[in-house]
Parts: structure tokens; C-alpha cells; sequence
């Protein structure tokens, strides 16, 4: 469990004066602020791979990982942000719990989530789709009408598939929730198991939202996102750096060790092996137009 000193600590970086209150609206301001402040990134996942690849990986821990994001402004991947989340929002009085769930639908369990119960009804509040609000799963088909982070939430099969708009992916991108709840020894093991198979292991990819806009580094790409439309321009070793610093506040340090390591040397590299399979089926609400 988080240290009141250090709980204390993550949510003044986050905006927030006082521990909200354990309800909806508490909930939703503890959210929309993570959202805003904590990247999904993978930077130290990259470094470690790199430079200590028989050591754990780390950020498992929930005080590590906030630690090092209050130091250096480096958040994580599903495993290790999603648990920093459920550690920070249990420990305001929340009744959460970490789930797992299958990222574009595969049935291979690859994705960690958390969902918190309120007056009788389970929220979705994800570390890497960063939604900016929390999402309901009912049986009733949800629609948000965000116009940069939209989702749609369907009830399918006695579980949830969540779609949500994820640059560069040209598509929605589907989530059905599968494992719930999940113990952190599963995280753990889900955790140090994506060094063998995950695609955050060879380049670099750090998502962000900024007001109402959203932020991807993946590659030498930079793909923003705004209510107007989305643009996307190539950059180099010296422009990574610097968006990394100044969009995205990672400290000097780590991005010394990002680039000394030889990470950031291969972020700007063609990506090696076959792409993904294409997502061909529609989100709920493009099926029939």
C-alpha cells in the first residue's frame, strides 16, 4: 500500500489539493487528472530491456513507479500504470480492483485495467486508454461523445468489449474484459512476461492528453490529435528528445539513460517482424451505416 506521504505527494503532482471524496465526482476529478498528467509511456520498460535485461522489470511496485514519475516524469505501460492506479485510488477509499482483459480482442489476456463498484455499478478507469472520464459497464450500450478521446463500451457475452480511438491504429481499438478480478502476482507474471511478446519492447510510444487535444510519440512519429482533425510529422533523434522533455516533462536524466542505452537509437528504426492483423469488425455504432 501507498505511504500517506507518498499518496499525498502523487496527488498534489496531480493537480489536486485533498484527497477527494470515495464518490462519482471524486472518482471523475482523481481521473480526469491522471489522464492529464500521467503519461502511458514505455521509456523505462525500454531502458531496462537495454541495459539490465536479467533484471526485473521494473515499476511493478506501485511506490516505485510514483516515485520514479515524480522524479522524472516517466509513467509506464497497462501492467505497471494500471496497478499504480488501483493502488492510488484504493488508498483514497475506493472500491477498486485490477482486471485484465484482451487487447484487440485476441483472447490472449495482454492488457491490465481497473474497475472501481459505485452504488451498484462498476466503472472503467484505464491507465492507457485515458478516457478522461470513467466509463460505465452495464448492459446497455455506452457512447461517449468526446470528440479526441471517445470510447464505446458494449456488453457482449456476459463481459465488456471497450473500443477506444488509440493513434496510430487507423481503427477503433477493441478490449474485451476478461479476468476479474486479478491479483497483483498475476500482474507480476503478465508483467515480466511481456519481455518475450509485446509491442512496446523495440520502439519507443508515449501517449499523452493535453486539454483537449492528445499527444503520440510512437517512433520518430508525432501524431496530435485535436478536435479539428489530426496531423502527424517525422522527427528526428533531437526532436524525440526534445517532445519527450517538453510535451511529455521527462526530466533530463532519464532521458540521458534513454538515449545512452541505445533505446532511443532504436525507437527511430523500421519496426522488424509482420504488422498486426488488421481490426476489419466496426465499433457498435458505425455497424449499421
Amino acid at each position: 500500500m501507498l505511504t500517506l506521504d507518498l499518496r499525498d505527494r502523487v496527488l498534489g503532482q496531480l493537480g489536486l489539493s485533498k484527497a477527494p471524496a470515495a464518490d462519482l465526482d471524486g472518482l471523475r476529478a482523481v481521473y480526469a487528472a491522471w489522464c492529464e498528467s500521467v503519461n502511458f509511456d514505455n521509456v523505462a520498460k525500454l531502458v531496462a530491456l537495454t541495459t539490465a535485461p536479467r533484471e526485473a522489470l521494473p515499476g511493478i511496485d506501485a511506490s516505485e513507479f510514483f516515485e520514479r514519475w515524480l522524479a522524472h516524469g516517466v509513467g509506464g505501460t497497462c501492467w505497471t500504470s494500471s496497478n499504480a492506479l488501483f493502488e492510488l485510488i484504493a488508498s483514497l477509499g475506493f472500491d477498486a480492483r485490477r482486471i485484465a482483459g484482451s487487447m484487440r480482442d485476441t483472447g490472449i489476456v495482454s492488457h491490465g485495467s481497473v474497475k472501481v463498484a459505485l452504488d451498484g455499478i462498476d466503472w472503467l478507469v484505464d491507465s492507457s486508454m485515458l478516457t478522461r472520464v470513467p466509463l460505465p459497464l452495464t448492459d446497455s450500450l455506452f457512447t461517449s461523445d468526446e470528440p479526441v478521446f471517445s470510447a464505446e463500451v458494449e456488453y457482449v457475452d456476459g463481459t465488456h468489449v471497450v473500443w477506444t480511438d488509440l493513434p496510430p491504429s487507423p481503427t477503433y481499438m477493441p478490449c474485451r474484459l476478461l479476468v476479474d478480478p486479478a491479483t497483483h502476482a498475476f500482474y507480476v507474471e503478465r508483467w515480466e512476461g511481456s519481455r518475450d511478446r509485446s509491442p512496446f519492447n523495440q520502439r519507443l510510444y508515449a501517449l499523452r492528453n493535453v486539454g483537449a487535444d492528445r499527444l503520440v510519440l510512437s517512433g520518430p512519429r508525432r501524431i496530435h490529435k485535436t478536435p479539428a482533425g489530426t496531423k502527424t510529422d517525422e522527427l528526428n533523434a533531437s526532436q524525440v528528445s526534445e517532445s519527450l522533455r517538453e510535451e511529455f516533462g521527462m526530466s533530463g536524466a532519464i532521458l540521458e539513460r534513454f538515449r545512452e542505452s541505445g533505446a532511443l537509437a532504436a525507437s527511430l528504426e523500421p519496426v522488424s517482424g509482420p504488422p498486426p492483423a488488421p481490426i476489419t469488425r466496426k465499433r457498435p455504432s458505425q455497424r449499421n451505416c
